[in-house]
């Protein structure tokens, strides 16, 4: 059977996102293990709170080059919400730098929005070639909670990514989808059937 861990560094809905992906019929695995985190099939990076505290968790567990290792040997990987801000360079809260993964190009930033946090349902503008959204209603929806995000669409798409946008006052990277690595900015085992159909898509590409 197809195996995923859910790497437990001390954040992130980690039962939400193990019973999310243990909907689509594989093997999940809660797990600080850095062996098995290697040896699955797929590895799930989850996150909440702030950039910094995830980085202190990340780096205390030893986790950082084996999410490099897999990605680099083509072996996929999917950060969610700060899972998902961490694999960039760097991400900036209440003017202080932090060093991310370095794994994406560009810092993660708060939103220029009036409105902070963005919570909420959300519609996403999914370029062609989504592996992630394929086979998803245009008028998909997702459920966001942040205030901070990869706004240099720009520097992804140089890189070679494919990038889904969505927009709370300006556009932001909802989705990244760059080889083995996929991230997403809103939470999937949040976000009902739309969710499940991202997760579905990953799970099918394992």
């Amino acid at each position: 059977m197809t195996t995923v861990v859910v790497l437990d560094y001390g954040s992130g809905n980690l039962r939400s996102a193990e019973r999310a992906v243990a909907r689509t019929g594989v093997d999940v695995t809660v797990s600080d293990d850095l062996t098995a985190a290697a040896d699955a099939d797929g590895l799930v990076v989850p996150g909440v709170g702030a950039y910094a505290a995830c980085m202190a968790g990340i780096e205390a567990l030893g986790a950082g080059p084996v999410i490099a290792e897999r990605v680099a040997a083509g072996r996929p990987v999917l950060g969610i919400c700060v899972g998902m801000q961490i694999l960039f360079d760097s991400g900036v809260e209440h003017g202080v730098e932090s060093k991310g993964l370095g794994l994406l190009p560009g810092s993660v930033t708060r939103l220029a929005a009036r409105r902070i946090p963005h919570m909420g349902w959300n519609t996403v503008d999914v370029p062609p070639g989504s592996a992630l959204l394929a086979g998803l209603p245009s008028d998909v929806r997702f459920y966001f909670v942040h205030s901070y995000a990869a706004s240099d669409l720009a520097a992804l798409r140089r890189a070679g990514a494919t990038v889904t946008t969505a927009s709370h006052d300006e556009p932001f990277a909802a989705v990244v989808e760059h080889g083995a690595l996929s991230a997403a900015q809103f939470h999937p085992e949040k976000s009902a059937d739309a969710g499940y159909g991202l997760l579905r898509n990953w799970v099918a590409g394992l």
